[in-house]
């Protein structure tokens, strides 16, 4: 049985509608429009979002605590922002942010830009080497830290590139020196 499908959905600034199996999601940070399955039912008892299944097999299931957890973001979305931390680690990396573009110089040959999806703000310390992506939609915020680290993946040898907050870098030995 689903753990996760049955935990209701507290809505403590968010005002939840429900038109059939659609749910609207309306908040002070974001605005959300989630479409449910057919088999998986909303309603809101005491104060909170709860789903409940209309018929029970093993993909149901997957798909009622699936969807539960992504009401929940969505939801949480809405009252505030979610935010990423992402490292630069070398020397000469870093980012420069102008307007909804950020210019990356990761030791290529050329400058990559990057247009910032609609939805997610970035803010940079001074050295360009820490950065900070906020965002209403966990999704999309986690798609674009996942575009970002693209450019230039986590070295396992010396350490350099780009690294999301969490992430764990195996780090590797180099080579011995004969004797």
């Amino acid at each position: 049985m689903s753990k996760i499908g049955k935990k209701p959905i507290e809505l403590s600034a968010a005002k939840v509608e429900i038109k059939g199996q659609e749910v609207i999601i309306n908040g002070p940070k974001a605005n959300f429009i989630h479409k449910l399955p057919e088999n998986i039912k909303a309603s809101i008892q005491d104060g909170s979002l709860v789903l409940e299944l209309k018929n029970e097999d093993k993909n149901n299931k997957a798909m009622w605590g699936l969807h539960r957890a992504l009401l929940a973001n969505k939801i949480l979305g809405s009252q505030k922002l979610f935010e990423k931390n992402v490292k630069i680690v070398g020397l000469g990396y870093k980012a420069q942010i102008s307007g909804k573009k950020m210019i990356f110089s990761l030791g290529y040959s050329h400058k990559i830009d990057f247009e910032l999806p609609e939805g997610v703000e970035v803010s940079a310390d001074r050295t360009g080497q820490q950065l900070v992506f906020k965002s209403s939609d966990k999704a999309l915020l986690g798609n674009v830290c996942d575009t970002v680290k693209s450019f230039r993946p986590p070295e396992p040898y010396k350490g350099t590139g780009i690294i999301v907050e969490g992430d764990v870098i195996i780090r590797k030995a180099g080579k011995a020196k004969a004797a």
